[in-house]
């Protein structure tokens, strides 16, 4: 196909040049969604999933469980990692004593 570009007004091109760039985007993500397809059969016939083989599934962090519980509001908790939270500051500011916070198993 040809277009005859040299009879086409500013304004037009840049509609054109906007409707090619679309045109390309849409084209390549089809592209890409039949090899990913494609990808995701071929482990499925090999008994795995595709994020079983990339390792690119959803991984979750593990969380410390709280070292540490403020005794007058039984929500406010810490691990004893990371940055010290503000009641944690306060309360070594004052003059306390971890120990007294720390929880019991």
């Amino acid at each position: 196909m040809k277009i005859d570009l040299e009879n086409i007004s500013l304004d037009e091109l840049k509609a054109l040049r906007k409707d090619v760039e679309t045109a390309i985007r849409n084209f390549q993500d089809r592209e890409r969604k039949k090899a990913l397809d494609a990808l995701e059969e071929k482990a499925r016939e090999l008994g795995y999933s595709l994020s079983d083989l990339t390792g690119s599934g959803a991984k979750t962090r593990k969380v410390n469980p709280a070292k540490y519980r403020h005794s007058d509001d039984p929500n406010k908790t810490w691990s004893g990692r990371g940055r010290q939270p503000g009641w944690i500051k306060e309360i070594l500011a004052n003059g306390g004593n971890l120990d007294d916070y720390l929880i019991r198993k």
